[in-house]
């Protein structure tokens, strides 16, 4: 299987190459658009911000190649976002695959929630072939201080501060806010269940 991870200038795709090597597949960092058509799975990781990754992505061309790819496509963390159609960091257009606006915690009780985001909450509400195998309110670790707002492409949820997001699903493309290569054995199960589409 021919597994192509989208270098785009933004952190944390080691950890990502690492966990889909653990499960026996080879992966290649890579912005070559030839290589990218071709793969058969491609995964779009990262966490950075949003207006850089995005200018890394239009040098590149990749804005205009993401929409158009037909194989399964997995967005993790920054990558979920980019694939929605605006975020509020920097006011930044992305690239419209979701029609959801990505938006700011705004915390009602600095106390009790600190923004970003960071740590261990659960999934709730799962659908879909992404999650199988996985119970309801398993647990996976986030870092993040924008989310995806709720819509019919949601295939799970996560509550910080309010309702969000946790992954979504339309048509091959699948996003996941937290990070799967940091989630123990839930995560690895979702990388495995794309894998397998």
């Amino acid at each position: 299987m021919k597994v192509a991870v989208i270098k785009y200038n933004a952190g944390n795709v080691q950890s990502v190459l690492y966990a889909l090597e653990r499960l026996g597949a080879e992966a290649t960092l890579t912005d070559d658009l030839e290589f990218i058509s071709s793969a058969d799975k491609v995964i779009f990781p990262g966490q950075g911000e949003a207006s850089t990754a995005m200018k890394y992505l239009q040098e590149k061309k990749l804005d205009l190649l993401i929409p158009e790819l037909k194989q399964p496509f997995f967005g993790i963390c920054l990558g979920q976002q980019l694939l929605c159609e605006f975020s509020e960091e920097n006011n930044t257009t992305c690239l419209g695959v979701f029609p959801v606006k990505v938006k700011r915690f705004i915390p009602h009780n600095t106390a009790e929630f600190k923004v970003p985001h960071v740590g261990w909450n659960n999934l709730y509400d799962l659908k879909g072939t992404l999650l199988e195998g996985l119970d309801n309110h398993s647990y996976v670790y986030y870092v993040h201080s924008y989310y995806c707002e709720l819509s019919e492409f949601t295939i799970a949820k996560t509550q910080y501060i309010h309702d969000f997001a946790a992954l979504m699903n339309k048509d091959n493309f699948y996003a996941m806010q937290a990070h799967p290569e940091k989630s123990s054995l839930v995560g690895e199960r979702i990388l495995k269940n794309f894998l397998a589409l």
